[in-house]
Parts: structure tokens; C-alpha cells; sequence
């Protein structure tokens, strides 16, 4: 049953726009940056292991944590939404939140108590939404680590495959090589302490600053 529930947390056909933002990567190709398949491996591969896995990974594991004591930490939401350094991410965050927490109204298969604590203004980001739904339906947080990342770096994938473009054997190549460096992010972060925690990315934060003000763009982000 868990691993069914996690398979739905990170399937693409969760309807909260996540395919319609790139997060910095149409910029990205627009700069040249990225131009084929080796340079998306490095762009994605750098992401996960400077941005993702020692900064968002690690407050997704905290909410978790905060969750199976039975409350979020809006202390810990507060801190992941500064961290979004462009108003295109903090938007993102925020709409997929939204989204998301819409959805659960209409499943009906969760505590009026959770629902009451994800209903705060302007919106709870994504990550709060989703590392409660992850606690609700019992995942262990390692697998709900490895879902979230995988989810994530599944749509930098399509995003490559359109702004690119890529064929779809590179697109699962580069995927095949990610998903072999997943678990061992994981553990690292299953491990970090809040005084190493870092979302030290300066190429990522022009990237997604740049985007807003790209003539011609396929996504929001």
C-alpha cells in the first residue's frame, strides 16, 4: 500500500502544474549553457548534488520529521520559501502548494486536523503540503526523499527533452545515470546536520533571475 500511495505522490499525472516550470533551465538553453545531452547530465547532476541535496532535501526531511510528531513546522516552511531567490520560484512554490493542498480537499482521505494546518495564507509551499502527505500515508523518509528527487529530476528531464531538444533515449540515459546517484544523496542527507545545510548555487539563482525576463519562453519558471 506505501509503495503504492508513494508511486502516486511522485507520478507526473499529480495535477499541480510542476510540468509546466523548469526552474532556471530554459535559461539555461537560451545561454548556451546547456546545448545536448552531456551538458544536461552536468546541469541536473550539479543541481542534485549542490542545490537539491544539501539544502531542499534536507528541510523536506525535517518537515517529515515535524509531521510524525503531529504538526508541520511553519517555522521550517518559513525558511524553505526564503530560500526560493526569484519571485518565478517562490511563485512556483506557493501555486504547486495551492494546487496540491486543493487536490486533498477533493480525495477526501485525510484529517480534518492536517487539512486545517496546511489552509494558512498566502499558501503553504509544495514541500510542507507534500512531506505531509508522505507522513499521513506512513512512507518511510528515505523513500520519500528518493520519490521527491526522483519527481523532480523526472521533470528537468522533460524540460530538456523540449527546450533542447532531446531524443527520448537520452532523456532516459541521463535518468538511468541520476537515479544511480539518488540513493547515495539520500543517505548523505538522512545524516546532515542544520549547520551544513546549503543552497550555495549562484549559477542557479542567475539562471532562474534571468528567465523571468526571457522574450520567448515554453515555461513559467
Amino acid at each position: 500500500m506505501n509503495l503504492a500511495r508513494l508511486l502516486q505522490l511522485a507520478s507526473p499525472a499529480l495535477p499541480v502544474g510542476a510540468y509546466t516550470y523548469s526552474q532556471g533551465f530554459e535559461w539555461a538553453v537560451e545561454a548556451g549553457t546547456v546545448k545536448d545531452e552531456a551538458t544536461v547530465l552536468v546541469w541536473i547532476g550539479d543541481q542534485l548534488e549542490w542545490n537539491l541535496g544539501r539544502f531542499e532535501a534536507p528541510l523536506l526531511a525535517r518537515m517529515m520529521a515535524a509531521w510524525s510528531q503531529g504538526a508541520g513546522d511553519m517555522e521550517i516552511d518559513a525558511r524553505y520559501l526564503a530560500s526560493r531567490e526569484t519571485a518565478e520560484l517562490r511563485s512556483e512554490t506557493l501555486q504547486m502548494g495551492y494546487s496540491l493542498r486543493r487536490l486533498l480537499g477533493e480525495l477526501d482521505d485525510f484529517p480534518v486536523e492536517f487539512m486545517a494546518q496546511i489552509a494558512v495564507l498566502p499558501a503553504p509551499t509544495f514541500a510542507y503540503v507534500w512531506s505531509g502527505v508522505a507522513t499521513i500515508w506512513q512512507i518511510p523518509p528515505a523513500e520519500a526523499l528518493t520519490a521527491w528527487l526522483w519527481s523532480w529530476a523526472e521533470n528537468q528531464v522533460m524540460a530538456a527533452l523540449k527546450a533542447v531538444p532531446l531524443g527520448q533515449a537520452a532523456g532516459q540515459r541521463i535518468l538511468l545515470e541520476i537515479g544511480r546517484r539518488i540513493p547515495a544523496v539520500v543517505e548523505r542527507v538522512l545524516m546532515l546536520d542544520d549547520d551544513n545545510y546549503s543552497n550555495f548555487a549562484p549559477g542557479f539563482a542567475i539562471a532562474c533571475a534571468r528567465h523571468e525576463t526571457q522574450y520567448s519562453r515554453l515555461f513559467r519558471s
